[in-house]
């Protein structure tokens, strides 16, 4: 094994759900994750529902207003804005999803100090998604869990929408102990 190597953990191929979690990451083994997506999905049902992530803290999932995240947008009609929140109930990750043809996401993910239960987890991230035919964009930016806990696993949601089609994989980052 070589140091910095990806090493693939679980990867779930996406056709329904309302979340798609990962609850074995060995987090006793790896200090840092990697996740990345390839055309996710949804059916649209609240409008164009964005991709977002939480923590489970020791088996449980963290749903509370404590997320906080920022994050850069730049969209294809030349705009760009910066958004942020000290108080989100999950980690934003992508701009809202239309419902036009082919309207798919995708993205990677890193996520730090999982299972150290002495250190915050925080992320970084980078993503892409067309929010409607005439609308699409890109976002990069970072986020924390602000309290120390042993982080062993990680959700990913559309908010109010179902998952219809896609993979998400994750893998772990070999490194030198």
């Amino acid at each position: 094994t070589q140091y910095g190597q990806l090493e693939l953990i679980e990867t779930q191929t996406v056709t329904s759900g309302t979340s798609v979690d990962f609850t074995n990451i060995k987090e006793d083994i790896y200090n840092v994750h990697y996740v990345t997506w390839n055309n996710l999905d949804n059916d649209n049902s609240s409008g164009t529902p964005s991709l977002h992530t939480r923590l489970y803290e020791s088996g449980v999932l963290e749903t509370a207003s404590v997320y906080q995240y920022a994050r850069q947008i730049g969209r294809d009609n030349g705009t760009f804005a910066e958004q942020k929140s000290t108080g989100n109930s999950a980690i934003s990750l992508t701009l809202g999803i239309g419902n036009a043809t082919n309207s798919k996401t995708g993205g990677y993910q890193y996520i730090y100090n999982a299972g150290d239960s002495s250190k915050y987890t925080f992320t970084t991230y980078h993503t892409y998604a067309p929010a409607t035919t005439s609308d699409s964009g890109f976002t990069f930016g970072s986020a924390v869990l602000p309290q120390t806990s042993t982080v062993d696993g990680f959700s990913y949601t559309f908010l109010g929408a179902d998952f219809t089609s896609g993979t998400i994989s994750l893998y772990g980052i070999k490194e030198y102990s």
